[in-house]
């Protein structure tokens, strides 16, 4: 007769609520204004890149990324998180989350060959107009 062997380790199951649960955990420990900033980074830093501004790499020039198309949606999801939070968040990381704002708004105006009408640019439904 032999004896299977036994395993001290957890089965997958196991592992993967225990990594939900400390994800859970983890989550809940952190501010709301911290997961609002880091959301808006994330899309002040696609956009970027969308607008043409990554930097240039060694396989090319970063304005091969340039897609005007997806800079407008991650522009408006910006302007629309940036001002409906800035109540809450509080002026000193509203002010810095503006400032990235308009810069973006301003990079794609000049990345675009035809100009958007005033008040009609991305974004500008929520900041008002960028000139």
């Amino acid at each position: 007769m032999t004896d299977s062997p036994t395993s001290d380790a957890p089965d997958a199951t196991e592992t993967a609520d225990g990594a939900v649960t400390g994800a859970t955990r983890d989550i809940a420990d952190v501010a709301a204004v911290e997961v609002i900033t880091t959301a808006a980074v994330h899309l002040m830093s696609a956009a970027a890149v969308k607008c043409g501004l990554a930097e240039d790499g060694p396989d090319g020039a970063g304005a091969e990324y340039l897609d005007l198309d997806e800079a407008r949606k991650l522009i408006t999801a910006l302007a629309a998180l940036v001002t409906a939070s800035a109540p809450d968040i509080g002026n000193q990381h509203a002010r810095s989350l503006r400032d990235g704002l308009r810069t973006l708004q301003l990079a794609f105006r000049e990345a675009s060959v035809i100009p958007d009408a005033p008040g009609e640019g991305p974004g500008e439904k929520f900041t008002g107009s960028v000139v």
